[in-house]
């Protein structure tokens, strides 16, 4: 990140450090324990919590792993969330910038970063920072805010957002971070999508306490086009906001073992050309169509949880590959 964009997250998440410590969002426990259920954490892991902020995930796994590291930007965020979590022995706390973790490669069992990347100026970054440091095999839970796939609605929210909190980047849509997880070689284990319900005046009031600003913010959505308010379910009463939904994306991703970063020198550069694949690892195997797009790099050409695509047939190690088919 850059030093003027470090500088407002760290004045913004300062000011309202307690307030992302009460939050009802942040707190949901039903979220936490879905968390829990999908890592299926073990004492003998070691688990990156980034972006804590009010350290709710660090809290949730501090029971089932060995370890946990909290990481944050702003310091002041951190040695609040330390003080609320002190009877948790097993969680140190580390400033971080999401987009340059100082861990060396492959040191984590478990990575995990909720309701944080909207405020990333670049999620390509962060995502390989996430693969770099997550042993092979290693998984990655990501929670947070989606843009819808319309434009107009993806920009009428992202709008908003960025209104409320000047600290707000961009929320992605889910073809976008799928198309990060392909790029990093990173395997869809498990994913939903939910409506997430805010009470408008607890939202706004978070990370803003100018009144004007919040009624301009206001404004927004009483004049929001039909679509967008019934997209978000905007619920005004007596000419008053009083809560509106936004989509959240919830999804679990696997680093996939890599036997080699280089791949045979009989392999060509094609793009668009459709092949069968089968790909065993750790005793299971997917198999099935591939579009291809760069032979060049192998972890680009996996294809969301199943797929590489070499030209011809090659055996190597626990890896099977197939030429097109005829």
């Amino acid at each position: 990140m850059s030093d003027e964009w470090k500088r407002r997250v760290k004045e913004v998440f300062s000011k309202n450090k307690q307030a992302y410590v009460d939050s009802a969002t942040h707190r949901k426990q039903s979220d936490l324990e879905a968390i829990v259920e999908w890592l299926t954490p073990t004492p003998a892991q070691k688990a990156l919590d980034i972006a804590t902020g009010g350290g709710h995930v660090s809290r949730a796994l501090s029971p089932y792993c060995g370890i946990v590291f909290a990481t944050d930007l702003t310091k002041d965020m951190l040695e609040n969330t330390a003080y609320h979590l002190s009877s948790y022995k097993n969680i140190e706390y580390i400033i971080a910038d999401a987009e340059g973790l100082p861990f060396i490669e492959k040191t984590f069992d478990i990575v995990t970063c909720r309701i944080a990347p909207h405020h990333f100026p670049s999620p390509d970054t962060f995502v390989m920072e996430v693969t770099r440091v997550l042993k092979e095999t290693g998984k990655f839970l990501l929670i947070d805010n989606i843009a819808p796939e319309d434009k107009k609605l993806d920009q009428f929210y992202n709008h908003f957002e960025k209104k409320r909190d000047y600290s707000h980047v961009r929320a992605l849509k889910i073809s976008e971070w799928e198309q990060l997880f392909i790029k990093n070689g990173l395997s869809i284990k498990n994913s939903l999508t939910r409506k997430k319900r805010m009470p408008f005046q607890d939202w706004v009031s978070r990370t803003t306490d100018n009144e004007a600003n919040q009624k301009e913010i206001e404004s927004l959505f009483r004049q929001a086009s039909p679509e967008a308010k019934c997209h978000f379910s905007i619920c005004e009463e007596n000419g008053q906001i009083q809560s509106f939904a936004i989509d959240e994306y919830m999804v679990l991703v696997e680093k996939i073992f890599l036997l080699t970063n280089n791949p045979p020198p009989h392999w060509e550069n094609k793009r668009g050309i459709e092949f069968v694949c089968e790909v065993e690892i750790n005793g299971y195997s997917r198999n099935g169509p591939c579009p291809i797009w760069n032979i060049a790099r192998i972890p680009h050409h996996l294809c969301h949880n199943w797929c590489w695509s070499p030209c011809d047939d090659h055996h190597c190690g626990s890896l099977t590959f197939y030429k097109k088919r005829p």
